[in-house]
């Protein structure tokens, strides 16, 4: 693999970057670059700019309305995006339910749902964790019994990231007890507005808003929203899962985090120097950033040489990328020593900057740090994904 950008990439670089520094709204920005707490608006009003451009599904195959973007010009996209403070996508319509659909999905299911993606018309959540059933997904209970031209669908979901926004929902389902019990399970989409589904709250340790429990009681899904063939639910969720841990590895996010290490570290003086020119401090920052980089190769060598869905690598992507995201948080705060210790939810919002002692910046960076505690875990737990290399790559 040439590591080195082409003629033709480098003038796609430009346009992304030129067309980000003319379009992305300055409030936005600002609110991602300060760590200040987006809401739904936010996300959907960037979204709603790069579906008019045409590249909100860049990385999607000509033949779905896509740009059919290279490996190389979607992370020139990421890249771009993340260092001017655009929010990351919103992934699970577009980079995780998408392929399912695309690979496995009936004529009508591409017709309709990937064309209401693809205009940011449907916000999709995840369906998958349940109390008991989260690591080990396969023992899911949610129930779905066929009556006619309909399932019925009984049982709870939980940890499920915006399903107050969402207005669909892609679940695992047990269709089948009597099979073994990964055999026993099906895909599928379901609408939120369903008389039938509730949506409660779980604030996390960050004082904020982003997971739910969600229950579903004797909600009506047509048959058609099936995806695939029943029981086959698992074999779709492994091939989605590949997906959303590839994402997760999150590189461009992570080098706007390591740039905006480096300037504090510069602004935050211990004994009269900057810390940035304490060696142990810039020791530390120069081990991460060399993870980062080798990071950054390994997901482009993942993403050139794949022809499928990732497989195990994927787990190394997760592993490494969620690691070295926690790390950044770590280090950021101990630059900042005292003025990031004060934890206090209302700072995420603009108005609530200057009204604190310390840096403006200083503020929402607790709740930052304690919002990135959970990254090991979702997508499959850190401990799942070892157990997945060991297993696929290993032979243990």
């Amino acid at each position: 693999m040439d590591l080195n950008y082409s003629a033709e990439e480098l003038c796609f670089r430009d346009e992304v970057r030129a067309f980000v520094r003319d379009n992305l709204p300055q409030d936005i920005a600002r609110k991602v670059l300060d760590h200040r707490r987006l809401h739904k608006d936010d996300m959907v009003r960037w979204q709603d700019i790069l579906a008019a451009k045409g590249w909100l599904v860049g990385p999607w195959p000509r033949e779905y309305g896509g740009c059919g973007w290279s490996s190389v010009q979607a992370h020139i996209f990421d890249e771009e995006t993340a260092a001017l403070g655009a929010p990351r996508l919103v992934p699970f319509g577009l980079a995780m339910v998408a392929p399912v659909i695309m690979a496995f999905g009936s004529p009508w299911q591409k017709e309709h749902y990937l064309a209401r993606i693809r205009e940011n018309k449907d916000w999709w959540c995840q369906g998958y964790s349940e109390p008991g059933s989260g690591s080990d997904l396969a023992s899911l209970k949610m129930r779905a019994v066929r009556q006619g031209d309909h399932y019925v669908v009984n049982g709870q979901k939980a940890w499920t990231t915006l399903a107050q926004h969402a207005n669909m929902i892609f679940c695992l389902v047990r269709t089948s007890t009597e099979a073994r019990k990964q055999e026993g399970i099906s895909f599928l989409l379901i609408d939120m507005r369903s008389p039938g589904v509730t949506v409660r709250p779980i604030i996390t340790l960050d004082g904020e808003h982003n997971v739910n429990e969600v229950f579903m009681e004797d909600v009506q899904v047509p048959v058609r929203n099936l995806v695939g063939e029943e029981g086959k639910g698992w074999t779709y969720a492994k091939y989605l899962l590949g997906h959303e841990r590839t994402n997760i590895a999150g590189v461009g996010a992570s080098k706007r985090e390591l740039a905006a290490l480096k300037e504090v570290a510069q602004r935050e003086f211990r004994d009269g120097r900057p810390l940035a020119e304490d060696p142990i401090f810039a020791a530390r920052i120069a081990q991460v950033e060399i993870e980062l980089m080798a990071l950054e190769m390994t997901v482009m060598r993942v993403l050139s040489a794949r022809s499928e869905a990732p497989g195990p690598e994927a787990s190394i992507l997760k592993i490494r990328g969620t690691e070295i995201q926690q790390t950044l948080t770590e280090l950021m705060m101990e630059a900042l020593g005292p003025y990031a210790l004060p934890f206090d939810p209302e700072a995420m919002e603009l108005e609530c900057a200057g009204e604190r002692v310390g840096p403006d910046y200083a503020g929402p960076l607790a709740a930052h740090y304690f919002g990135y505690r959970k990254v090991t875990i979702y997508g499959g737990s850190n401990e799942i994904q070892r157990n997945i290399i060991a297993q696929m790559v290993l032979g243990l």
